[in-house]
Order: C-alpha cells, then sequence, then structure tokens
C-alpha cells in the first residue's frame, strides 16, 4: 500500500465501516485491532543472527510521509491537541509482546493509526511498518490530580498489537490521524511513541531518554515536575507515563512534535546518523537500565541529549557496566541530575510512575548558599553522577557557548585535523557538565565557557577516562552533540541563551566515529 492512507480516499475509507470494538487476530501475533493492514510485502531479510540487520533494515524503502501536517492545539494551555492525541501502555516492548494505544478524540471521530520505524531508509527517515483502523476514536476524561500532583489518566484500549517477531529494535512513532471531514475542518494529528527493544548482541545501546521526556511534559496543563505552586525544583512531585505527551515546552517551539517527546528534537539526529553509517545498533528505554544486564550485551552504551532523570537502579546498572568492560558515551548533559525512582501505577503496572526525590550527588557549598531556596531543598542524595559521568552538573546549570579542543593529540581527534582552541560553533548547548570528576587517568579534552541568559559565564569540560578493560567513558557535556551529526527529514535546530549549534561537522562526525570503533563498534 502507500506510506498513508491518501486524503481523497478517506471517505472510501469510511465506507469499510467502523467496528466499535477490538477482535483478536486468530495468528496471535501482529495486529488484534478492526479495520488494520500491513504495509507492502518487504524483500527477503537477514535474520537477526545476521552480521548486520540494522544495515538490512535500511535496505529497505523509506516513507515519504510520516511527518505530522496538520494540528491543532488547545486555545487554553497551548500545548495538547485534544482533536486527537494518545499514549501507549508501555514505555517498551518486545517481539511477541503486547503493546495498547489509548486515544481520545474531542470531538468524536473516526481515526486510523500508521506506526513507523525511525531511522535513515535512504534519507527519508522513517519506514511504515502497519496501518490500523478505521478505528472509533471518542472523547476520554481528563484525570484528576492525584497524590504528589500526578496525572494519571485511565483511558480505555483503543487499538492493541502484538509485535511481529520481524520488527527490528527501534524507536516507533505511531501517527494518529482523523478520518472525518464533516463540517469542512479536515483532519488532525499527533504521534504516540513508543521504543521495540530486543535481547541480542549488539555493539551498539542506544538508551532513549524517555524519563526526562516525561518529566518536562505539561499534559493536560500545567503538570510537569516543574510547574508546583510552590517552585520548579520541589521535592515528591510526580508524572506518569499513563498520559500522552504535550507539545514540547523548552526552547523551541515545535508543534510538529506533539506527541513524541523529546526523541524528534535530541536523540533522531543520531539516530539517522548511526544507520545511516550501518552501525549496528539496538535500541532501549531509560526503564530498561534497570535491569542490571542490559547494557552488558553490547560494546558501548549511548545516553543521548537531555538524560537528567534516573531512579539510582540505573545508575548502578551502569556503574556495573564499566567496571565488566563496556564503554560508555554519554552524547548528552544535564545527565543523571536528578534522583526519580519508578514507582507502579494506580492499578499496579510496574514502573509507570517517576517521582523526583533528590539530586545525584550533594549540592556544593556555593549552590547551597545561591540556590538552595530554588533546587529543593531535597532529604539527601544520590551517588556522586561525576563519579561515571566524568563531571557533573554544576549551576549555572545552563548557558550556550562553542564546542573548544584542548587535547588535540588524543587519539579521538585523529583526523580532524583539529588544534587546540579550535572551535566547533554553538555546540554546547543548552546545559553542560562543568565540574571534572577526580578519576585516575582522567582527561580533559575540551572545555570552555558559556553564557547563561547571554551573561553569566560558567565553564564546560567535556572528558575521558579509562575503564578497568580497555574500556572507557566520554562525556561530551552538551545536550546537542547530536546536532554537529545530522539533519535528519523533519528536524530543527534549536536556539537557546542567544547561541545555536550549525548543524552537521565533519568534525563532530569523525570524532564519534573514532570513540565508536575505538569501544569496538564497527560499520557494515
Amino acid at each position: 500500500m502507500a506510506d498513508s492512507i491518501r486524503r481523497s480516499s478517506r471517505r472510501d475509507v469510511l465506507k469499510q465501516g467502523l467496528a466499535a470494538s477490538l477482535a483478536v487476530s486468530s495468528t496471535g501475533e501482529g495486529l488484534i485491532a478492526p479495520g488494520a493492514q500491513a504495509a507492502d510485502a518487504a524483500p527477503c531479510r537477514r535474520t537477526a543472527e545476521s552480521s548486520n540487520v540494522v544495515a538490512a533494515e535500511n535496505d529497505l524503502a523509506g516513507s515519504n510521509d510520516w511527518q505530522l501536517t496538520r494540528v491543532r492545539l488547545d486555545k487554553t494551555g497551548g500545548s495538547r491537541s485534544p482533536a486527537i492525541e494518545g499514549y501507549c501502555s508501555r514505555q517498551s516492548v518486545e517481539a511477541g509482546q503486547r503493546i495498547a494505544f489509548k486515544v481520545s478524540c474531542d470531538p468524536a471521530a473516526p481515526f486510523q493509526i500508521e506506526i513507523f520505524r525511525l531511522g535513515y531508509y535512504g534519507g527519508k527517515g522513517a519506514r511504515l511498518m502497519q496501518t490500523l483502523g478505521p478505528l472509533a476514536g471518542k472523547p476520554q476524561p481528563i484525570p484528576e490530580v492525584g497524590p504528589n500532583r500526578v496525572r494519571e489518566c485511565r483511558w480505555s484500549t483503543s487499538a492493541e498489537i502484538q509485535i511481529p517477531s520481524d520488527w527490528l529494535s527501534g524507536v516507533y512513532l505511531g501517527r494518529l490521524t482523523t478520518l472525518t471531514e464533516s463540517g469542512g475542518s479536515g483532519y488532525w494529528q499527533s504521534y504516540v511513541v513508543f521504543i521495540v527493544r530486543d535481547r541480542r548482541k549488539a555493539d551498539i545501546l542506544f538508551q532513549c531518554s524517555d524519563n526526562t521526556w516525561q518529566a518536562y511534559n505539561k499534559w493536560p496543563d500545567s503538570y510537569s515536575l516543574y510547574t508546583h505552586p510552590d517552585g520548579a525544583h520541589v521535592p515528591d512531585v510526580a508524572v506518569s507515563f499513563d498520559r500522552p505527551y504535550a507539545k514540547y515546552p523548552q526552547i523551541v517551539d515545535a508543534p510538529m512534535s506533539v506527541g513524541s517527546g523529546e526523541f524528534l528534537l535530541w536523540e533522531f539526529p543520531l539516530c539517522y546518523w548511526l544507520e545511516q553509517q550501518g552501525y549496528d545498533v539496538t535500541y532501549c528505554s531509560n526503564v530498561d537500565m534497570i535491569d542490571r544486564d542490559e547494557p552488558l550485551r553490547s560494546k558501548v552504551v549511548l545516553s543521548v541529549g537531555h538524560d537528567e532523570y534516573w531512579d539510582v537502579r540505573q545508575y548502578e546498572t551502569l556503574e556495573n557496566a564499566v567496571k565488566q568492560g563496556v564503554s560508555i558515551l554519554f552524547l548528552s548533559a544535564n545527565t543523571a541530575y536528578m534522583v526519580s525512582p519508578f514507582t507502579p501505577a494506580a492499578d499496579g503496572t510496574a514502573d509507570r510512575v517517576i517521582t523526583r526525590r533528590a539530586s545525584f550527588g550533594p549540592m556544593s557549598e556555593e549552590e547551597t548558599r545561591n540556590y538552595g531556596q530554588m533546587m529543593g531543598p531535597f532529604p539527601s542524595a544520590g551517588p556522586d553522577e561525576g563519579l561515571l559521568i566524568g563531571a557533573r552538573t554544576i549551576v549555572p546549570f545552563n548557558g550556550a557557548g562553542d564546542w573548544i579542543c584542548t587535547k588535540p593529540d588524543h587519539w579521538m581527534f585523529a583526523g580532524t585535523g583539529m588544534r587546540a582552541g579550535d572551535r566547533i560553533p554553538g555546540l554546547i548547548g543548552w546545559e553542560y557538565h562543568g565540574e571534572p570528576a577526580k578519576i585516575p587517568g582522567l582527561e580533559v579534552v575540551g572545555e570552555g565557557t558559556v553564557l547563561s541568559g547571554g551573561v553569566r559565564p560558567g565553564h564546560w569540560t567535556a572528558t575521558i577516562y579509562p575503564g578497568p578493560h580497555d574500556n572507557f567513558v566520554f562525556n561530551a557535556s552538551t545536550i546537542w552533540w547530536a546536532q554537529g551529526l545530522a539533519s535528519p527529514p523533519g528536524h530543527m535546530l534549536p536556539w537557546s541563551h542567544w547561541s545555536r549549534p550549525h548543524g552537521p561537522d565533519e568534525r563532530v562526525q569523525i570524532i564519534t566515529h573514532n570513540l565508536l570503533q575505538r569501544a569496538g563498534a564497527k560499520k557494515a
């Protein structure tokens, strides 16, 4: 079939009839929603035992039409899309497991869900995997405010699938589209997002930063971890994964990403570039990192973008991984800053709520003196994140500036032609890591000044230190590292603190290649 059901054929689609209830497929695999259609039959694919299933996946035809076209945000908060919005029953799911889609349409309207896997796909950025629908959409209730200010939806299931065995690990978007043309309003769209996880050995494990996506999610109006009336950093405030992602609320105005968390903004350029280059990569959610064995199936783990909120068990898992010989690339910033343990949902579903409990590492005397009223106060602190990352977040924790090379003879700069003091414009931002940790063998490979608010100086440091088994840990010290790797379809460059990155830069690409290859990752 075509990439999506064409707008001109909606009346034909509607003539097929709307099923008001779900029907389970006789095979027990794949679709369990009415009216679903699979994507075109694909060419013969390599199996999971093949040398590089990611390269084989990206040989398949991509989709011309996977982005959002028409989005209508509410007039009050301006962040949610009540015409059609939804969420998934899991953060991540494996082949053979079921995932449910909970969708609300206000006013009631028929709709469809097109499921896409994100990747390179010849530069198109995504591939259509399955289409569900037409489905009957109805308004679903806005939940009351619960303990710790949590908003936790209990929406009925609109569609449910069992993940087919040949769906490769990756980040998947479900594009929700209303199918009614009544009243001349046209169709409306938003996304849902989920991660397909596997258990295979792979060179690279890409950890998505979805705890932080949810921490900043304001749905339905002002209910992120930062909107408590007592202050932005109050302890014991909670958020639930059982709710849609509203429009992203920080530094960029990106309504065409509504429903996808922060993935398209800060993480997709790295995903796109890795799969373009043919690296063997598999994906997981933050919650998957509470499994101590999760990173041990890879040679290198990537922390990507804005990776601020961690359960202490995630820290312990990665601390153990370094001891076991796994390398880690923190292509991220403000990482492991807030302790946010997972707890069950009200219905008992495990790991669907995170609560801000404390900071990782104690605040310095200066931070306590100058920012104690804003930051907490927290009753306790978690482990010092700098001892894992190589440097830690310091106040002021945001700003922007150039990424400056300070150790050009280091192997990570081989082939870049960089000299001491050479700059990659605007690559630091909008948060960074400052104070280096006292770790034997740690080297500062980049450092410089950022300006918070364009006026107040702060100091960032990029670091690398050796692990016990010829592995290493690299800290890029910026949320925007991926901006220097690729600019995929639909991507927009950020701008914050009166500064911006410039997009793909050959030096960033070469440095990243050098780091991955030293860690043992190979291209196809």
